[in-house]
């Protein structure tokens, strides 16, 4: 018998079964969209951070028995979504050589479009749900407001990497317009933030710059997030996931959104450098 090998069927009955853990996501993700405020306005957020599952009550990373991946059911930890400032030139590096070449004749990929920022976000208590908070957000340069809103959380799913120098949390929001706030802003922050954009997903690196109030000392963050860039196909796709009176690729889109979502997530993942 040689070594050569003829084509394998995908399985038994011809077909690939759907991967459990991007299903698992993309069933937690779908829920919390269905079954979001009815009377709550504005757009769904959904983004993964880069970042640290870390014990409670302790400085040392999460830790469990097992060899790959595992999205976390307990809560029995605290997220860092923070990275070195070393991690953060690395990203940046990688990030910009892989959006030049994105626009060569022969790239393979469809291209990269890149933006530079400079923001400063406001923070003005909130008469809303408990933690909730208005976020004011002005062009620095400019001061021009871009947005006036306030972020209700709807759900966090964390997913622990152990072969990897970073874990990853999952985050589905409800950003609603509202009035400009009165008083005095509770802190602001100050974010340099480069933006990469791919298909139907953002890439965010940023160094935020954060102040609580007079006198106390800044605090320097660096944090690499992906989210969903059109919150409405991400909706449309969800009205319809499973639906048998439309096409399958369509019924299937959503699931495909989160497959590609849970795809660039590990290879940012895989390309962070230890700390």
């Amino acid at each position: 018998m040689g070594s050569h090998l003829k084509p394998l069927s995908l399985s038994i009955l011809g077909v690939e079964p759907l991967d459990e853990f991007i299903k698992e996501i993309a069933d937690w993700i779908h829920g919390l969209i269905m079954t979001r405020p009815p009377d709550v306005g504005g757009q769904i957020e959904v983004e993964a951070k880069l970042g640290l599952l870390i014990q409670r009550g302790d400085s040392v990373r999460f830790g469990l028995p097992v060899r790959v991946e595992t999205i976390l059911a307990s809560d029995d930890h605290r997220f860092e979504s923070n990275m070195t400032a070393a991690q953060h030139k690395h990203f940046n590096t990688m990030l910009n050589s892989l959006e030049s070449s994105s626009h060569q004749s022969n790239h393979p990929m469809s291209p990269l479009r890149y933006q530079h920022t400079y923001l400063i976000d406001s923070f003005y208590p909130s008469d809303g749900r408990d933690g909730d908070k208005i976020r004011v957000t002005r062009d620095e340069k400019t001061g021009e407001v871009k947005e006036c809103l306030r972020k209700i959380r709807l759900g966090n799913l964390d997913v622990y990497s152990p072969k990897w120098n970073a874990d990853w949390r999952v985050s589905v929001n409800l950003e609603a317009p509202v009035s400009h706030p009165t008083g005095s802003a509770t802190f602001t922050r100050r974010k340099d933030r480069m933006s990469y954009t791919h298909e139907e997903f953002m890439i965010d690196l940023t160094q935020v710059t954060q102040t609580s109030g007079r006198g106390e000392q800044q605090q320097v963050m660096h944090e690499l997030e992906i989210e969903f860039a059109r919150s409405s196909v991400l909706l449309a796709t969800a009205a319809v996931r499973g639906d048998p009176s439309v096409s399958p690729v369509e019924r299937d889109a959503f699931d495909e959104l989160v497959r590609a979502f849970v795809n660039n997530v590990r290879i940012l993942l895989r390309n962070t450098r230890p700390a």
